[in-house]
């Protein structure tokens, strides 16, 4: 069985995944290990067997593919955060440089040597780039990889726990982002009160962020789809879209909520979602669809995954995203064969592009940069695929190459990129744990590393709490300063996939 199962890795592989699915799904006062329990799933199997593990180049795999699609999910929103987000970037950068002296200080302390002490660091960050430069700056010794592999554990256990603690205290908290930076889709009638209104071209901007304009009906009853020139008249009733702030401002501004229901009105007017599967399109923003000028039709909402969107002008659209429209009734087949409207079409998880990016990124991190004091480095299979994924998410397409992916599609490579690397990962360090048992130096290398990751989570966790960052951005953060998809993959599971997770972890994964 020995020789069996190391001559057979594919069958380990996937023997791993699913042993470790089974344990992430086990559940202790609410909090399981989640994607994670893949990785120790990979430790114990190591530990029994020392050649039960799975062969890099699938962990390069994993970890390129886990990068590449984050970036491409998180890279629409990344570049627009970057402003909001140079606290907390600088909250990491000084709390790893805070734990480098840390590291120095323990290490000295308890006669670790130099190389050491950088694996020691590298490990309780569980960060591989930071062994890779310590190894090249010590021409190959391998005192890194035992620092390293002895306190990587210990690191992943104690975010893993920080993690979970933010969540669950995030849940009985306010959350101080959620009205600035993810306002709820609402809509509201209002009833058209005061004198002195204005057409809707001068009213759909307010203070806390647009307003659509989507239904509009008459005192005589007449309906008509709200546009730029419509003037609104005492009497007038009006459908809008919009945050709950927004919405309040503009009931002020105008009148008074009414309890009339212009959706069901649909003789004239209907509404429905409709898929965006047209690859012509994937991409363009809601402006550039022109829905009003080709078929009298109004989007109001987008949603991604499980989050609702307003369907301003500005807003790019993605392969996948289901597009709430109202449209005169004889039009809205034409709005449906226009935008597309297939369940398969988005099933297609556009092999060109994926493979393109995969490939510059990967590229990208076969690149040497010289660090003053450190050599040579090079971005690796995780940081070069992350940031081409951020650039060309953004970029959404280029002339005709499209970079984007379905919203569902992406989630489900990332998550078996993940698995992957998690499979990996734990098959390094499964026999260096049984050697720190029986090892004076391997315990005191184990206890360092988890009090330095304890130092590193809880500076990081208070520090987000002065910075009023909800619970979510918080455990991306902890995530991404340890450069560990295993913590991310718990915040994911946790928070249902809250986009600021990915933000959190995307935003500081580069200090």
């Amino acid at each position: 069985m020995d020789n069996f199962l190391a001559e057979q890795p594919i069958l380990l592989l996937f023997l791993l995944l699913a042993i470790g699915t089974l344990l992430g799904k086990i559940s202790i006062r609410g909090v399981g290990l989640g994607p994670a329990g893949v990785l120790f799933a990979a430790l114990a199997f190591s530990a029994i067997h020392p050649d039960w593990a799975v062969p890099e180049v699938v962990g390069n795999l994993g970890l390129a593919l886990f990068a590449y699609t984050i970036g491409i999910v998180a890279g629409p929103s990344f570049f627009s955060g970057l402003r909001r987000g140079a606290r907390p970037i600088g909250l990491v950068a000084v709390t790893l440089v805070a734990l480098g002296a840390l590291t120095y200080g323990i290490g000295r302390g308890l006669g670790f040597s130099s190389g050491t002490i950088a694996g020691l660091y590298a490990g309780s960050n569980t960060n591989t780039p930071g062994l890779a430069a310590a190894i090249i700056r010590l021409d190959g010794s391998p005192e890194p990889t035992v620092g390293y592999s002895l306190s990587y554990v210990g690191g992943v256990l104690v975010m893993l726990l920080t993690a979970a603690y933010v969540v669950r205290a995030g849940r009985a908290a306010p959350d101080p982002e959620a009205a600035a930076n993810r306002p709820e889709v609402e809509t509201r009638v209002i009833e058209i009160t005061h004198d002195n209104v204005m057409d809707i071209s001068e009213l759909h901007r307010t203070p806390y962020g647009e307003v659509l304009f989507s239904r509009h009906r008459t005192p005589d009853g007449e309906m008509h789809m709200a546009s730029g020139e419509t003037v609104l008249r005492p009497g007038d009733l009006v459908h809008l879209v919009g945050s709950e702030r927004a919405l309040n401002h503009l009931t002020k501004q105008l009148g008074r909520v009414s309890a009339a229901v212009l959706t069901m009105e649909r003789d004239e007017f209907d509404f429905r979602r409709i898929i965006l599967s047209d690859k012509a399109l994937f991409g363009k923003t809601i402006g550039e669809l022109h829905l009003w000028d080709r078929f009298m039709a109004r989007a109001t909402r987008v949603r991604r995954g499980d989050q609702d969107f307003l369907a301003t002008e500005h807003l790019i659209v993605q392969p996948g995203d289901r597009i709430r429209v109202t449209a005169p009734a004889d039009q809205m087949g034409k709005v449906a064969k226009f935008l597309g409207d297939s369940e398969h079409a988005i099933s297609d998880i556009n092999p060109l592009g994926l493979a393109t990016g995969m490939a510059l990124g990967l590229l990208l991190g076969t690149v040497p940069f010289v660090v003053p004091g450190l050599g040579t480095l090079h971005l690796g299979a995780a940081a070069g695929p992350l940031l081409v994924g951020l650039v060309v998410g953004r970029l959404g397409r280029t002339g005709r190459l499209l970079w984007t992916l379905p919203h569902s599609g992406a989630e489900t490579l990332t998550q078996l990129g993940l698995l992957l690397f998690l499979a990996y990962a734990g098959g390094r360090a499964g026999s260096q744990v049984v050697t720190a048992i029986t090892s004076p130096l391997g315990v005191k290398l184990v206890l360092a590393g988890l009090v330095i990751t304890a130092a590193h989570a809880a500076v990081l966790a208070l520090g987000a709490r002065q910075l009023a960052l909800a619970a979510p951005r918080t455990a991306g953060i902890l995530a991404g300063s340890q450069t560990q998809p295993a913590v991310l993959a718990y915040a994911n599971e946790s928070t249902g996939h809250d986009p600021r997770v990915t933000l959190g972890y995307a935003l500081v994964y580069p200090v």
